[in-house]
């Protein structure tokens, strides 16, 4: 035996339409604000999708992105090199060297499977909205263009606040951070050496003065006063037999 459902409640005729107007005077109390675009850039979320940036140094020129493209939008182009063997005895290898990549955002829908399948990251997403052109042939850009806006691609944001730093960046943090500790360690010693030889010259200086302001004037010697009165028994220069008598 089926259950049966739950008695339904009647509706209100005209209910939909005073929750719209609700909404409506909801609305209408709010102060409006207009963006005052080009003068005020828009603040975009962190993973816009605006253009493709380039990075071309990473770029192996596999051809996966293009393969993958479903609008066939990218255009690669290359020649092989031969690079000459790397120790005396071994085998010169051949490289693809990249001549052309670029971009026809007339025919791009960016889905973004070039980015994902690219396996060396060399294809990222820039916010960057503003290469609107006159003509649809210049919406084809090369790989000049697509460089430029490499530089406009922000950095990603961490997955999860709590997560684990990887191990080579913890490992490269450790490193220098022991590298830090060295450095201030031998900054102290220095510091501490020249303290110290500084203490030890002020001490020699000290010794070497004492003797001197121990010494006084010699045994058998009177201090000499030329300045001074003369007593009564001290001879002066017209105390002689001849001096008196004037």
């Amino acid at each position: 035996m089926s259950e049966s459902l739950p008695p339904t409640r009647p509706r209100i005729p005209g209910s939909g339409l005073a929750k719209g107007l609700a909404v409506t005077l909801r609305t209408m109390t709010k102060k409006t604000v207009t963006a005052q675009y080009p003068d005020v850039q828009p603040e975009l979320p962190p993973r816009s999708r605006g253009v493709i940036g380039l990075f071309e140094e990473n770029c192996t020129v596999c051809m996966l992105c293009a393969r993958e493209c479903p609008d066939w939008c990218i255009y690669i182009d290359s020649h092989k090199e031969t690079v000459p063997a790397a120790v005396e005895g071994g085998r010169e290898r051949s490289r693809n060297v990249l001549d052309r990549f670029a971009i026809d955002f007339s025919l791009c829908m960016y889905c973004g499977i070039c980015i994902e399948v690219c396996p060396f990251d060399a294809l990222f997403w820039s916010p960057e909205f503003e290469y609107a052109e006159t003509d649809i042939h210049e919406l084809t850009h090369e790989r000049d263009k697509l460089r430029e806006w490499m530089w406009t691609v922000p950095a990603p944001p961490a997955l999860d606040p709590g997560a684990e730093e990887p191990k080579e960046v913890a490992a490269a943090r450790k490193a220098a951070d022991k590298l830090a500790a060295a450095q201030a360690a031998e900054a102290a010693e220095a510091a501490a050496a020249q303290q110290a030889a500084a203490e030890q010259a002020a001490a020699q200086a000290d010794q070497a003065a004492g003797p001197a302001k121990a010494a006084g004037p010699s045994e058998g010697t009177a201090p000499s006063n030329p300045t001074g009165p003369s007593g009564p028994g001290d001879p002066t220069p017209n105390s002689g037999p001849e001096g008196g008598q004037a």
